[in-house]
């Protein structure tokens, strides 16, 4: 396994059931992985997988849905210039989720627009190396 990745481990924020995640790395292909399942370079691309894989089982969506959704994010990312390294998957991971989460009525743009702002917000106001908390102030302008 290339040292900058990592296989899901029990310390990782969002706990995810292992049998669950196979069962999401077969049925989604694309999804990087070694022998022990999905790899993640950063600790955020394993929490957007692990938010995806607990709507599919609350039956948001199936997985021939979402790998359609995911599949037109990243043509829409290539055909945009994506360079199509691996390094920008769980981007588009993470793209597709908003796009299906506002597809089925969960969030709409505005939600998310919002959260992602107060992200940025606490992100910035985070030393490097220290988990980012959302706070109330980080949801105003």
């Amino acid at each position: 396994m290339d040292s900058s990745r990592r296989s899901l481990g029990r310390n990782d924020a969002a706990e995810i059931d292992a049998a669950a995640a196979r069962r999401a790395a077969e049925a989604v292909p694309s999804i990087p992985r070694d022998a022990d399942g999905p790899v993640f370079r950063e600790p955020w691309e394993a929490q957007a997988f692990a938010m995806t894989l607990a709507l599919h089982e609350r039956g948001l969506f199936t997985w021939p849905e979402w790998a359609a959704t995911l599949g037109a994010e990243i043509k829409r990312a290539q055909a945009a210039g994506d360079p199509d390294t691996g390094e920008t998957y769980y981007r588009h991971w993470l793209n597709a989720l908003e796009r299906i989460v506002a597809a089925k009525g969960l969030a709409d743009g505005e939600m998310l627009a919002r959260y992602r702002h107060a992200w940025h917000q606490a992100a910035d106001r985070t030393p490097h190396g220290t988990p980012i908390e959302l706070k109330p102030e980080d949801f105003t302008e």
